[in-house]
């Protein structure tokens, strides 16, 4: 276990991605958020690419505090779609953002489609001391055939990981935290501590 103390920004303003970091990281990190770090604006993500936004993301708010900073971006790639939605599966359905419409309009898009695998990947952006570090996470799964569950956000009610038999929605927040493409890259950017 972490024993040293580590502080940084989380620079994201979705509420249950914070949350998620949160759980999957030893008390010995403090994490600070965006408003508690005087962040009050929106945050770029225009690269094109998950690594991308994440890396802008997370320098947009480093040169803004210069304070530790992790940025997180994720994507659901789909094969039947050619890895779409891809960095824009926050906005596939357009916006304002809703993950109700995406749902609806990825469900629609691979109506009597044979194929439904799809992957779960989150690339975490860390910057310290002016340099830049990343890890990546990601979990294989297939797309069910209709919603399937309350709990999670985004694409969890119809996104079912390889080997088990239940969506993201239906697994309890520890079952899911400890297989999800989140808790991968976390789990890589603990290791990356632990070295230091």
């Amino acid at each position: 276990m972490l024993e040293k103390n580590v502080s940084m920004i989380i620079a994201t303003n979705n509420q249950h991605k914070l949350n998620e970091i949160r759980k999957m990281l030893p008390l010995s990190f403090t994490l600070e958020t965006l408003k508690e770090a005087g962040v009050n604006f929106e945050l770029p993500e225009t690269s094109g690419s998950i690594e991308g936004n994440a890396l802008q993301k997370a320098r947009t708010v480093y040169l803004e505090t210069g304070k530790t900073t992790l940025a997180d971006d994720s994507g659901l790639l789909v094969e039947a779609l050619g890895n779409q939605p891809g960095v824009d599966s926050a906005i596939y359905a357009g916006l304002p953002r809703s993950d109700q419409k995406n749902v609806d309009k990825l469900l629609a898009e691979l109506d009597g489609a044979d194929n439904r695998k799809a992957s779960f990947v989150t690339v975490l952006a860390l910057i310290m001391d002016g340099q830049e570090f990343l890890f990546e996470g990601r979990v294989n799964g297939q797309i069910t055939e209709g919603l399937s569950g309350n709990g999670g956000f985004g694409y969890d009610p119809v996104f079912m990981p390889d080997g088990y038999d239940c969506t993201f929605a239906v697994m309890s927040d520890d079952e899911k935290n400890a297989i999800s493409h989140r808790a991968n890259a976390v789990a890589k950017l603990k290791e990356f501590f632990d070295k230091q």
